[in-house]
């Protein structure tokens, strides 16, 4: 089997990722995870077996613009969190630090 070629596989979508302006390709992971929380909200309340219009202090439309908001603040989460009977925990780290240590937990 000698002088046979291997050929290195890749991943397809690091291979675009490669390709892309690093400016668009940041945007786009932004979206993507702004997205990610949406989705994740929905499921949550969902998997609590609530509908939207059984939050407490949060009328059904009002659970449905946050729940497709691309932001969010901290303040609101928490008390959409609390209406399903759960808490926040907020944790900063160095994003260029190989530990992981604890900066700040709110």
């Amino acid at each position: 089997m000698a002088g046979k070629k291997v050929l290195k596989k890749t991943h397809p979508i690091r291979e675009l990722d490669a390709k892309m302006n690093p400016a668009v390709l940041a945007k786009a992971q932004k979206m993507a995870e702004q997205e990610s929380l949406n989705i994740r909200l929905g499921m949550l309340r969902e998997k609590y077996g609530l509908r939207q219009n059984e939050l407490v202090n949060f009328t059904q439309t009002a659970v449905s613009k946050l729940e497709n908001r691309k932001d969010i603040r901290i303040s609101t989460l928490i008390d959409y969190l609390e209406s399903l009977g759960m808490g926040l925990e907020i944790t900063a780290y160095p994003k260029n630090s190989s530990k992981k240590e604890l900066l700040l937990r709110v």
